[in-house]
């Protein structure tokens, strides 16, 4: 099995312009008409659909397309080697930062949310990273 990230976006070209400033990927292939731009150089391809804003988002439900920063129960984490340095970069590519920067056992967190309204969260593991935080198996509830 292979995990490919979809995320929605209302301007294709500043979408791509954004996380190639921001995180380095590049572009591998256009598809569909130009309406979708596939991104490497993360641990797995990023596709960019171009999707407008107020267009369904399902059938199954009256649900609209809303770029306004929003919650989502999944977000992009983005391991990083320095977060300070990846901080400065991604805000320098129009990321907008929504708190301090965290500290933990396993390392460091940032949490931020694109131009299209996406949550961001940048880590930068210390030692271990989250091996340091780690239950046996069978001792957590998030196994249930």
């Amino acid at each position: 099995m292979q995990l490919l990230l979809n995320l929605d976006v209302p301007d294709l070209p500043a979408a791509v312009a954004f996380y190639q400033q921001a995180l380095g990927l590049s572009v591998g292939r256009v598809l569909f008409d130009g309406t979708v731009v596939e991104l490497l150089g993360a641990g797995v391809p990023l596709y960019l659909l171009h999707k407008a804003a107020a267009t369904p988002a399902c059938s199954q439900a009256d649900v609209r397309r809303d770029y306004q920063r929003h919650w989502m129960p999944l977000h992009l984490d983005l391991l990083v080697d320095d977060l300070d340095t990846a901080l400065a970069r991604v805000l320098a590519a129009g990321a907008q930062q929504e708190g301090e920067i965290s500290e933990h056992d396993w390392g460091r967190l940032v949490t931020l949310s694109d131009p299209f309204g996406h949550g961001l969260c940048l880590l930068q593991w210390r030692g271990e990273g989250y091996d340091l935080v780690r239950s046996p198996v069978g001792e957590s509830d998030a196994q249930n």
